[in-house]
């Protein structure tokens, strides 16, 4: 099948899109796919532009240049799939019955339509933002094939009222995960400034709001009061700290990034770095508010490191039941769920490795192949619509 794939505008940096779009073209290309991919290039919107002009220079490339050259560039490809429903404006320059898109959550369109409240969002969605979230839904909503990465996302997107078939198919892992060496274990934990037998809790994630990376730290400071954790330390990979978690962290009685403090922070590791991290922790925190599906989880998980999560859809639709649950609302609540479940630490590692087998390119790419099969050929779906991967 020749098989084309729209892909994200690079200025933008969407990792976990541009991740999602090599996936999809690496593993369907090994099944036998002829996959090309087309993109919005930056004409007016150079790389190295920042701010408010670099943002309307970009909506040139995407909404005015783009749209006429995707209509062509679909010409001669059986099947078109946009690989990111923020780009379903789209839909209408693709020949309708012989394209699908994928739709990875609604966050920012429900943050626009105000579903989610301001304290947690950190700012008001500007009018431009609302106006082009709007529009987004629009199309989306009109979509006849969606792919939903999780059954989270597709209820959230069936009482939006879409009408089109939707199909759930969950994320594979985008690389392999795997523990690494107690040798690599021990060079990462210096990297990050552990001592040799630091215990400690890990959090990996960027400064979006529903990341909620100062829950991380008012989490852990609640843990740390608790009798038997008054050494546990906790290392934040990713993304730099904000002035709301400097804030949490003082109210918490930590430190905000001293490497004397129980906190350590490691900003941007590389990928071989985070799977060290994740192998040598004790605990993986993830008390994200929303997700689209939770990718680190199954990091985790496949790296061999028990995972607490938030008791919400999708973390525990992707965590199944190899995970600590628990109510970000509440730190204090929730340190005392987790310190009830350490003794369990041990069978939370092997349930988490049981569970993450399930997310390989080898279970769940043959869904795509199914479903792009299907589309092709115009039957009904099986199989995929109802599958269920937790």
């Amino acid at each position: 099948m020749r098989l084309l794939l729209v892909g994200n505008y690079p200025p933008d940096r969407q990792n976990s899109m541009l991740r999602y779009q090599d996936l999809l073209q690496r593993e369907l290309s090994a099944r036998g796919y002829a996959v090309g991919i087309v993109a919005p290039k930056p004409v007016f919107g150079g790389i190295g532009r920042r701010g408010a002009l670099a943002k309307w220079l970009g909506y040139l490339d995407k909404y005015l240049l783009f749209p006429w050259h995707v209509r062509t560039a679909a010409k001669g490809w059986d099947w078109v799939h946009i690989c990111d429903h923020s780009n379903a404006v789209y839909l209408p320059y693709l020949p309708e019955n012989r394209c699908s898109i994928t739709c990875h959550d609604l966050l920012a369109i429900e943050a626009a339509a105000g579903r989610h409240p301001v304290k947690d969002v950190g700012r008001r969605v500007g009018w431009t933002g609302r106006v082009q979230q709007r529009w987004i839904a629009k199309h989306l909503l009109r979509a006849r094939r969606v792919v939903c990465i999780s059954h989270s996302t597709a209820r959230s997107l069936k009482a939006l009222g879409a009408t089109g078939e939707i199909t759930v198919i969950h994320n594979p892992l985008s690389r392999p995960f795997a523990p690494r060496s107690q040798a690599e274990v021990a060079r990462c934990r210096a990297q990050a400034g552990l001592q040799p037998d630091d215990a400690y809790v890990l959090h990996v994630g960027g400064n979006l709001w529903y990341k909620n990376r100062a829950g991380v730290l008012r989490i852990f400071g609640a843990l740390r009061m608790l009798p038997g954790f008054a050494d546990l330390r906790l290392v934040l990979a990713g993304h730099p700290w904000t002035a709301e978690m400097r804030a949490a962290a003082r109210a918490a009685r930590l430190n905000d990034d001293s490497a004397a403090g129980p906190v350590l922070t490691w900003v941007d590791p590389d990928d071989r770095d985070v799977e060290a991290l994740y192998t040598g922790a004790e605990l993986f925190l993830f008390p994200s508010l929303q997700e689209g599906f939770g990718w680190p989880i199954l990091e985790a998980q496949s790296c061999g490191t028990p995972v607490a999560t938030t008791d919400r859809d999708p973390m525990r639709e992707i965590a199944g039941d190899a995970a600590i649950l628990f109510d970000p609302a509440d730190p204090g609540r929730t340190a005392e769920v987790i310190a009830a479940a350490w003794p369990r630490l041990p069978e939370l590692r092997r349930q988490g490795l049981e569970n993450a087998v399930q997310y390989t390119a080898a279970q769940l790419m043959p869904l795509y192949d199914a479903f792009f099969q299907a589309a092709v050929s115009a039957e009904p779906l099986k199989g995929a619509a109802d599958h269920d991967a937790a």
